[in-house]
């Protein structure tokens, strides 16, 4: 099985663009007393997850993204998990609700407003069901559109799963901090990225590598299928694994 990351389709003819973003999110970290690690992570979008049933002022704290202790987030958290899926990655930075705002534009069956946020037409999400593909669970875009004939989205909610081939790492993997679980990253991406094919999911045909949740990846079967099926509005990067 060959595997694929999912870019943007650079062709001027695609101009959609969301001026939107989830309605909740966990804020992001301040410097852990133990390691010095703080941030947040990119990539992880949970737009199936409803959160409006907690309490207002709960969700005015998921409202706000500026960093919090690590004792205000491991609390946030807590808030989160149960309304979350139970292999939820719940990250500084993770990403709930639907995307809210505007949008505009031309758009492809297949949309990226960024490499990892990827959004499908509802009907280009059926045709794949329809061809097996796997993995395509996906929450409305509330996003109020300009012109004629708006598009119908979904934005994708994706599985976390995968990593990078050690081989292919500039960097020495370090144990996570027994404090923040943190694991500190000395290095840049791995160029060209190469996958550890032993940890890739055999289920699914579309997720996000957990060793970098921008990074979406997609399977040989999924590829083929958007390709007959003549999904456009994003390209297929191949990926080497091993």
């Amino acid at each position: 099985m060959r595997f694929f990351r999912i870019v943007k389709d650079s062709s001027p003819r695609y101009t959609g663009d969301l001026n939107a973003a989830h309605r909740w999110g966990l804020p992001g970290a301040q410097p852990c007393p133990a390691c010095g690690l703080g941030g947040a992570v990119l990539g992880l979008e949970y737009p199936c997850v409803d959160l409006s049933s907690l309490p207002s002022a709960e969700l005015k704290r998921l409202s706000n993204p500026a960093p919090v202790s690590l004792v205000e987030l491991e609390r946030l958290r807590e808030l989160v998990r149960p309304l979350a899926p139970s292999n939820a990655v719940l990250e500084p930075g993770a990403e709930f609700g639907p995307l809210t705002g505007t949008g505009s534009g031309s758009f492809g069956q297949v949309f990226l407003q960024a490499d990892w946020s990827l959004c499908m037409r509802h009907e280009a999400r059926e045709r794949l069901q329809d061809a097996g593909i796997r993995g395509l669970l996906g929450g409305p875009v509330e996003v109020r559109f300009r012109g004629k004939n708006p598009p119908s989205l979904l934005n994708m909610q994706l599985d976390v799963q995968g990593r990078f081939h050690p081989e292919s790492l500039t960097w020495a993997r370090k144990p996570p901090c027994p404090r923040c679980g943190a694991s500190d990253v000395d290095g840049p991406m791995p160029d060209p990225v190469v996958l550890d094919a032993a940890t890739l999911p055999k289920g699914l045909d579309l997720f996000r590598l957990a060793d970098a949740p921008g990074i979406i990846v997609a399977s040989e079967r999924f590829v083929e299928a958007a390709t007959r099926l003549a999904l456009d509005g994003a390209e297929f990067h191949p990926l080497q694994a091993r």
